[in-house]
């Protein structure tokens, strides 16, 4: 008889081995292109949206004067690099590539080659943690969660976005994890990318779940929907974007009870 529970567990622990693969393959790409741009002008864009988020966070919830900080996801430009805070640490399955891919951000801040499932930290460590478009790449969203209101003090704060779709999107990608599951040789990029694609319902109550107070809550889905209206379509796909949303920005600003 087959045991799909373990089948699953194994389709998804690859899903996530092929996004984490892909997720290189990009940034490597990314690297090898930087010698054409203007790491400059590039790097004020990511102090920019650092400071855009310090001050949401700071005027959501002020913080110690010397915080201590964690960004759970920090790959290889993340909030973590730009924020300021003295003594700030990234955790991502691939520090160590990305340090030797881009040694001009990622010096900024000390980082661990660790996955956010499994954090190798205290109880109540941190004042604030970050998890900046992470976990739906991840292998267990839900786990990563935990893990952060765990080092989390109470009284500390969480910064967390994640991109949220319509229901569609997550039969679709529930039906790409099937065909693996039959191990049909085929891979869609959006489906092969992330290892789930997470409803505003199940965002929501993966939040709700934790030990935390909401200070603040953004989902411009209208907005976003809106857009797609405005934009010229460049395939299909952007047409169903004007029906069905994608990658809509889900942000929470919450307080550790």
């Amino acid at each position: 008889m087959v045991d799909l529970g373990a089948l699953a567990r194994r389709v998804r622990e690859e899903r996530a081995r092929r996004a984490k693969e892909r997720q290189l393959h990009y940034q490597e790409v990314k690297a090898r292109s930087l010698p054409e741009v203007d790491v400059d002008v590039v790097t004020r864009e990511l102090e920019d949206y650092a400071a855009h988020v310090r001050a949401k966070i700071e005027r959501l919830a002020p913080l110690a004067e010397k915080p201590r900080v964690l960004d759970v996801g920090s790959g290889p430009h993340g909030l973590v690099f730009f924020l300021g805070y003295e003594g700030a640490i990234g955790v991502d399955p691939l520090a160590d590539e990305y340090a030797k891919l881009f040694p001009v951000w990622q010096r900024r801040a000390e980082t661990r080659a660790v996955g956010g499932e499994a954090l190798p930290f205290a109880d109540a460590s941190f004042d604030l943690v970050l998890s900046d478009n992470v976990i739906d790449h991840a292998e267990r969203p839900h786990d990563i969660l935990r893990e952060i209101a765990r080092v989390l003090r109470p009284g500390g704060v969480l910064y967390f976005t994640v991109n949220v779709h319509h229901r569609v999107y997550g039969v679709a990608s529930a039906a790409y994890a099937g065909l693996k599951v039959l191990a049909l040789p085929i891979e869609v990029g959006p489906f092969a990318d992330h290892t789930v694609h997470l409803t505003p319902a199940e965002a929501k109550a993966m939040i709700a779940a934790l030990p935390l107070d909401v200070l603040h809550e953004d989902l411009p889905i209208a907005e976003a929907l809106a857009a797609e209206r405005e934009t010229r379509p460049r395939h299909p796909g952007d047409m169903l974007k004007r029906v069905f949303f994608k990658n809509v920005r889900y942000e929470v600003v919450a307080r550790r009870r």
